[in-house]
């Protein structure tokens, strides 16, 4: 096998297997290796799809010989937070113990449109249990243990979607899904150094997604780069007729050629929240910036961005896992904290959740007019770097938390990407992201794919992981 696929961007692999000048067949037996050997020092996979991948592989091998080629995820592995569900008896445990051996009966539409584009799902990834959907604040909140970081197994890789992050950070799947209602996208995006994106809320079906927020969840892919992500929206994005909050809206990805210089917004209060290292590598990605784009400070309107928020999560939470908390079956989880956080749910207000929704309902019109002015609004992903695995945090729900381009995107589902822009001192890396108007995907992946094109962040790769490359047998060709 050739080895240098590990950490191939989508577009380069699926070229080799278009030409087919590799099979899929290897391409799929080289990352399930990789899967079942690196996995699990990582505490990144809950289930090896092996049979199913396989199976798919073939399926995949034969329809390129036939000339009957899908597009660029045609042959390509992907791994699936394990809050998706899938058939075959493959477990779905919302990264629980108590739902180890659960399995559903049908897809969740995410696999059936990757299935039709013949991606290949090779693992179900590990999540932190129910997606943290019962306030957790330590890492080891989860079925598999902490989820490392691919730059260091001492430190956490961050979000409930950590495992979707550490596999693609440690090549162990050229790309994964995860989901985002708070930063859970984003976080390991940057705590991994590799690229998330969190579409516009309604971009992308969740029909057999667990719930944990109906009006803030969103699903999106983890990769490598910028363009790898608009690759698998635009197989991911669309209507669903299981899913009224699915956006009818056609999507076609694709890059602009920024004829004209973009005016990028830089929220000034993102600045004043951040360490000293991150804060350097922000300013440093500022200056590239400054290369091809016209850059601004400015600050939001002072509203209750995090409270808002806080309450929508915490009311629509407490009723998502009404059975949960009332059967007292939040006794069989991992976390401590977890075992009593949904009881503190129950307390949210409808007074104060519908309170909540008018805020919300009331800042939309204010913010969209802001941003109407920038191409996009440019900030640190996260204001800290990757917490140690004996850390305790306190998370989004807490009162201390700065996080105001987080809240603000996500309580109005606007769509946002995290690159790598640097490393800190200890070697763990950090990130830059672009947040847009509502369906304005094309337009932030476009800014990310040319601050991309000038910098090298995302190349870089733990070397332990490039050490590990080789896990034996030959390549053939179709």
């Amino acid at each position: 096998m050739n080895n240098d696929i590990v950490f191939l961007p989508i577009r380069n692999l699926s070229q080799i297997i278009e030409k087919k000048e590799l099979s899929p067949v290897d391409v799929t037996e080289f990352f399930l290796s990789r899967l079942e050997e690196i996995g699990p020092e990582y505490n990144s996979v809950v289930t090896v799809t092996r049979n199913l991948a396989l199976v798919q592989a073939q399926n995949a091998e034969k329809e390129i010989l036939s000339g009957d080629y899908k597009g660029p995820l045609h042959g390509i592995p992907y791994g699936a937070k394990d809050l998706l569900s899938t058939t075959g008896g493959i477990p779905t445990t919302w990264g629980a113990e108590l739902f180890r051996d659960r399995a559903f009966d049908y897809d969740a539409t995410v696999v059936t449109k990757l299935r039709e584009a013949g991606a290949i799902l090779a693992a179900k990834l590990a999540m932190v249990e129910l997606a943290g959907g019962m306030g957790y604040t330590q890492p080891n909140a989860s079925l598999t243990g902490p989820c490392k970081n691919p730059w260091g197994k001492q430190s956490w890789a961050g979000g409930s979607s950590s495992g979707s992050g550490s596999a693609v950070g440690c090549g162990l799947v050229p790309f994964a899904i995860g989901s985002e209602t708070w930063g859970s996208i984003l976080s390991p995006a940057s705590n991994c150094g590799i690229s998330g994106l969190r579409p516009t809320y309604g971009r992308v079906s969740r029909h057999g997604a667990m719930a944990l927020s109906w009006t803030l969840d969103k699903l999106g892919p983890l990769a490598l780069t910028a363009d790898d992500c608009g690759l698998v929206l635009e197989v991911i994005s669309g209507s669903d007729p299981n899913d009224p909050t699915a956006s009818g809206m056609d999507y076609s990805y694709s890059l602009g050629n920024l004829q004209q210089k973009p005016k990028l917004g830089i929220l000034k209060s993102a600045l004043s929240e951040t360490s000293k290292e991150i804060s350097d590598n922000f300013q440093a990605s500022l200056a590239i910036l400054n290369n091809f784009a016209d850059t601004e400070e400015f600050t939001f309107p002072e509203y209750p961005y995090k409270e808002v928020i806080r309450t929508i999560m915490l009311g629509e939470s407490a009723s998502a896992f009404e059975e949960i908390t009332e059967k007292g079956l939040a006794a069989e989880l991992t976390a401590p904290e977890d075992r009593f956080g949904p009881y503190a749910r129950t307390m949210v207000l409808a007074k104060d959740y519908i309170k909540a929704l008018r805020i919300r309902g009331a800042i939309a019109p204010i913010i969209d007019t802001i941003m109407s002015k920038y191409d996009a609004i440019v900030g640190p992903t996260r204001p800290t770097t990757a917490s140690s695995l004996d850390e305790e945090f306190r998370g989004v729900t807490s009162g201390n938390v700065k996080d105001e381009l987080g809240a603000i995107g996500n309580v109005l589902g606007l769509p946002a990407i995290s690159v790598p822009n640097g490393f800190t001192n200890g070697n763990l890396p950090t990130g830059i992201q672009f947040l847009g108007r509502p369906y304005e995907e094309n337009r932030i992946m476009t800014l990310a794919n040319k601050y991309q094109t000038l910098t090298d962040w995302h190349t870089r790769h733990p070397e332990s992981l490039l050490e590990k490359n080789d896990l034996g047998g030959e390549s053939s060709v179709l």
